[in-house]
């Protein structure tokens, strides 16, 4: 085994890389008030308090998820900031007790553009549930969050996409940085880091690397504990997307965690793994399973198809986990074609605890020193077999 050096840091995240380089892949310790995050880690998305189609309990012993993802804009609208702060946090309201990120809001300014109107205050939504109009601007976004109890926070920021033009941009970066200086105030008020909680900061600047380098080191003054990766893959080439993280990622500190938000497929987790980022999640594994797709070390396998009718091999023999040993592919095919809930459940939990893992193989490999060895070979059996 490779011998290993630590990098501290003056928050609650440790890097241990090895001892020939603090660059490209590594791996953490992210310690949280609801728990310990080793990293690289994937987080299941939970938007409205609940990763659709499982139980907490799955998700702590069956996908062995060590941090889960909610989103301020969508609790807030339902069932509400308050009713979840009374429930004693997000993370006890749905009965999960581990460690949560919340994701401010910011991509609904992206998402939802035809709904909202934007300016250096805020952002006036008009409600997808019913029509009325919601504020969100930095003050708020953390006064929700505080409410929600969430052991990572973000910033508000604004999400271009990838058609827009370099001013257009430019002005994403620069009101990104206004609302992360008025996040911060907001967030130090709550006496967040008081209790041990993160407030991480948001890079933009879309496909321009003078912008994206900007929205870094005007971040990093502001000294929050954990940046992130936003604004990728919102209509950009997956080549693209990957440069971006990678400019972004050689700005960032390494003595603090580095997430990059709404991404992406197995192979592109391994290379930005690879570019040094730390933290991952997406909505791709469980959406995928509610469409009978399977994420397999041989590519994806759509269970829909005539060739499983009588395949009663498992899922993945290989796997850890108990639904991808002990259920056949016919199996999973028959409840499919039944319309039956229960295909959903089962390809969702093997499709998050394959991410899961994945990442603990990364961590695994980052810590024996043959990372970028063991990541070609697994990224061209996959692709081969895709």
């Amino acid at each position: 085994m490779s011998s290993t050096t630590m990098v501290r840091s003056d928050t609650n995240f440790n890097v241990e890389s090895n001892s020939s380089s603090t660059e490209g892949a590594r791996c953490g310790r992210l310690l949280l008030p609801n728990g310990e995050v080793p990293t690289p880690v994937f987080m299941p998305v939970g938007t409205q308090a609940t990763v659709k189609g499982t139980l907490p309990i799955d998700l702590k012993e069956v996908v062995q998820a060590p941090i889960i993802l909610g989103n301020t804009y969508h609790l807030n609208l339902r069932p509400g900031v308050e009713v979840i702060r009374n429930a004693g946090g997000l993370s006890r309201f749905m009965n999960w007790g581990g460690p949560v990120l919340t994701d401010s809001g910011g991509f609904q300014v992206f998402s939802l553009s035809k709904l909202r109107k934007i300016d250096d205050e805020g952002v006036r939504f008009r409600s997808h549930l019913d029509g009325h109009e919601v504020f969100l601007g930095p003050k708020e976004a953390i006064e929700i969050q505080d409410g929600l109890g969430s052991d990572v926070a973000m910033c508000l920021d604004v999400c271009p996409s990838a058609q827009d033009s370099v001013e257009m941009v430019e002005s994403a970066v620069n009101r990104t940085t206004l609302w992360a200086q008025a996040c911060k105030n907001a967030w130090i008020e709550s006496k967040g880091p008081e209790r041990g909680r993160n407030l991480f900061g948001i890079v933009q600047g879309g496909r321009f690397e003078d912008l994206r380098r900007k929205s870094a080191e005007e971040l990093i003054d502001l000294n929050f504990p954990g940046y992130a990766v936003g604004g990728v893959s919102v209509g950009e080439s997956e080549e693209e997307m990957l440069e971006q993280v990678s400019w972004t990622t050689r700005v960032l500190p390494i003595n603090k965690p580095r997430y990059v938000m709404g991404v992406g497929t197995p192979t592109q987790l391994l290379r930005m793994v690879g570019m040094g980022a730390d933290m991952f999640d997406c909505v791709m594994p469980s959406r995928a399973a509610r469409h009978g797709m399977a994420y397999t070390a041989n590519g994806t396998l759509n269970l829909r198809n005539e060739k499983f009718k009588e395949d009663y091999t498992s899922l993945d023999e290989n796997s850890d986990c108990y639904v991808s040993r002990e259920f056949s592919k016919s199996y999973i095919r028959h409840l499919i074609h039944a319309k039956e809930s229960l295909a959903g459940t089962i390809l969702t939990l093997h499709n998050l605890r394959f991410f899961v893992s994945l990442m603990e193989q990364a961590r695994l490999h980052i810590i024996e020193g043959d990372f970028n060895e063991w990541s070609r070979r697994w990224i061209a059996n996959y692709e081969a077999g895709a």
